[in-house]
């Protein structure tokens, strides 16, 4: 069942935690739709959400195969733990109810693949959470990088990074992998084009504090490294990256701030100097003031174009087979860095 354009999207969310709290939910609710039914195995977190969004108690299930099998949505959210998306995805898939998932699509790129399968086989819109290509200074940015006037890239340089507190209960680094890293083994294929080659190194400061430095070659022949790590304090800004061309260069920085940079003339000899439109370099940044009209980290945005996809419109938002090529990437990276 999928909803007309021109009626509210009937929607059926499955995880009531923090981050569906926090970031996803009420950015999904600022569009035009109704949360018809909750699922979440803990009881006081479904009630909790069920009361904020006004889901009838008859409505907030703790089975997420009682919501898929209602006949009352047009479609599903999904943000529960990694290991359940690929077999809540497929279910829902079989029923023909456009998704959105939280990322990673799935714990592996073997899972992600099938779901990205299953999707295109069946037809049904599949949206992946990758909201860094949303945030509105990523977006200008890649705006100006697809630009004629920017030219052929030549090479990415970023980090991003968070601390070890974060993924204190994955030992093994997969909630930093899975949660965290493929964000930019979406993002950076997204600026720069297919990547060619990739090779990573490897630190460990201590248990927990890992960093990396990972190694891209694209398609184009244009180079790359990004760095990633789980040593900085989370009270810091966490991100950056820059991507040049020939005599061009964008930046962002700590997600909110574009400084596009191309050829301008020396300044220092000529009385007359000015900035010049067309040379010189650009800044952006958001009017903080206008809270409500910035969309820093990207949600916003990505949930309308779910709504959209939804409702069976044409979007550019990342499908499952994107999700399928940022895991597989990832798993390059951390097969090549062990």
């Amino acid at each position: 069942m999928t909803a007309s354009r021109t009626s509210t999207l009937r929607v059926g969310w499955i995880g009531c935690g923090t981050h569906a709290n926090e970031m996803l939910l009420p950015q999904l609710t600022r569009h035009d739709v109704e949360i018809v039914a909750l699922c979440d195995t803990d009881e006081g977190r479904l009630n909790a959400t069920g009361r904020r969004y006004g889901v009838a108690e008859a409505s907030r299930l703790r089975d997420w195969r009682d919501l898929l099998a209602r006949d009352d949505l047009d479609a599903v959210g999904l943000a529960v733990g990694p290991g359940l998306h690929h077999e809540i995805g497929l279910a829902a898939i079989a029923r023909s109810l456009p998704l959105f998932i939280e990322k990673p699509p799935a714990p592996t790129a073997r899972q992600a693949a099938e779901l990205a399968a299953a999707a295109a086989s069946r037809k049904v819109p599949v949206v992946l959470g990758f909201m860094k290509r949303y945030s509105t200074a990523n977006r200008i940015a890649a705006n100006v990088i697809g630009s004629t006037e920017f030219g052929e890239t030549a090479s990415f340089l970023g980090q991003y990074m968070t601390a070890p507190t974060y993924f204190a209960n994955n030992p093994d680094y997969s909630g930093f992998y899975l949660h965290h890293c493929v964000h930019y083994f979406d993002l950076v294929p997204h600026l720069m084009g297919q990547v060619a080659s990739v090779g990573a190194r490897r630190h460990e400061l201590a248990p927990g504090k890992l960093l990396l430095h990972v190694d891209f070659r694209f398609a184009n022949g244009g180079i790359g490294t990004l760095v990633m790590g789980t040593h900085q304090s989370r009270g810091t800004p966490m991100e950056w990256w820059q991507v040049m061309g020939d005599h061009t260069r964008v930046e962002v920085r700590n997600l909110h701030e574009v400084r596009y940079f191309r050829n301008p003339p020396f300044k220092v000899s000529k009385p007359e100097a000015s900035l010049i439109d067309g040379q010189d370099t650009l800044v952006w940044e958001p009017n903080f003031t206008a809270a409500a009209n910035e969309d820093h980290k990207g949600y916003h945005a990505l949930l309308g174009d779910f709504v959209r996809a939804a409702r069976g419109e044409a979007t550019a938002a990342p499908h499952a087979a994107d999700g399928a090529a940022a895991m597989a990437l990832l798993e390059r990276v951390i097969a090549a860095s062990e």
